[in-house]
């Protein structure tokens, strides 16, 4: 229905979103975003609206290495975050200071 009142010529660049129902129904309330080209979108919309519209996969990973990622990133200060070193290395670097006492 947006494509055609606004004649946009790719169904890909319309992107709906923030839909809330009014009460007592039979209407609805939310916002709408056209593109110029499939380009602008993609640099300018964030990931998770493009999966949603299906321009993007998502990519599964499991809560426990989200979770163990999170953690490692708590032990290191802000700027550092981004640089984590690996668990192997940490474990080494643990267990030459263990043997120093």
């Amino acid at each position: 229905m947006i494509v055609k009142k606004y004649s946009v010529k790719n169904a890909q660049t319309v992107v709906l979103f923030g839909f809330q129902t009014q009460y007592g129904g039979g209407q609805s309330s939310g916002f709408c975003l056209i593109y110029d080209n499939l380009a602008t979108l993609k640099s300018i919309e964030p990931k998770f609206r493009q999966v949603r519209a299906g321009l993007e996969t998502r990519v599964e990973k499991s809560r426990k290495q989200i979770k163990e990622r999170k953690n490692r990133a708590k032990r290191v200060r802000s700027s550092e975050k981004a640089k984590t070193p690996s668990e192997e290395v940490r474990l080494f670097t643990w267990f030459v200071n263990a043997r120093q006492f």
